[in-house]
């Protein structure tokens, strides 16, 4: 056969070849979307407005295609604030890819209106509202004034802060001393004693009663001077 001939059968299937290959590696966009799905998920809950920037994927990075990928974090991790996340495929080729992510969430949060002192209870006058990323700020910032109020810090806080779950104490519904009702719970049972307080606790908190026949039970206090246990 002629070269001119052999070569004018050559091309065609180097075409495909040219063609097939680009499908074969992993779409660095196609991450991106997965990542982006991914976060927005995650924070669909969260209060205010959520925006995602996804970090740049090297272009030149070479992954077999994934007609699943999927994405996931280590436990424990954080999906708003400056993140990470791994993307994964198991088949048809086993890999795994970390990318970097920026999740803002603008939105109202509480802070002090004048300086608060240690120990005292917050009162609705002395708290206000303001507006930033809170997806910057610690964990645990409050974004409800009735989730202060009547609380007390546990350390003094200047004008300003912003005001955290973790640097407030609930107000006792249970004192230490008290005689409480220790009411237990069953599927279909709801049992009370009399019992006292070993300890003091907020609305929600553990704490420890000892019954009339000196045993010792851990519960959580409710509102009314109640002690409540799930069976």
């Amino acid at each position: 056969m002629k070269p001119a001939v052999l070569l004018f059968l050559a091309l065609p299937f180097a075409c495909a070849q040219a063609q097939q290959a680009p499908s074969q590696r992993q779409s660095p966009g196609a991450l991106k979307g997965v990542v982006e799905q991914y976060l927005q998920t995650q924070s669909a809950g969260l209060p205010g407005q959520v925006s995602i920037k996804v970090g740049a994927i090297d272009q030149r990075m070479s992954l077999a295609a994934c007609p699943a990928p999927e994405a996931f974090q280590q436990p424990g991790a954080r999906a708003w604030g400056k993140t990470t996340v791994g993307v994964r495929c198991t088949a048809p080729t086993a890999w795994t890819v970390y990318i970097q992510a920026q999740v803002s969430v603008v939105a109202d949060y509480v802070a002090a209106a004048v300086p608060l002192a240690q120990g005292q209870p917050i009162e609705q006058a002395q708290l206000v509202l303001m507006k930033g990323d809170i997806a910057a700020m610690p964990n645990g910032i409050i974004t409800d004034m009735a989730q202060a109020l009547g609380r007390t810090p546990t350390v003094s806080l200047p004008a300003g802060m912003a005001l955290r779950l973790d640097t407030l104490k609930s107000k006792p519904v249970v004192q230490q001393g008290q005689a409480v009702r220790l009411v237990s719970r069953g599927a279909n049972f709801s049992v009370s004693a009399e019992a006292k307080a070993i300890g003091t606790a907020g609305e929600g908190q553990v704490v420890q009663v000892r019954t009339q026949s000196g045993t010792v039970v851990s519960g959580t206090a409710r509102a009314g001077g109640q002690v409540e246990v799930v069976l």
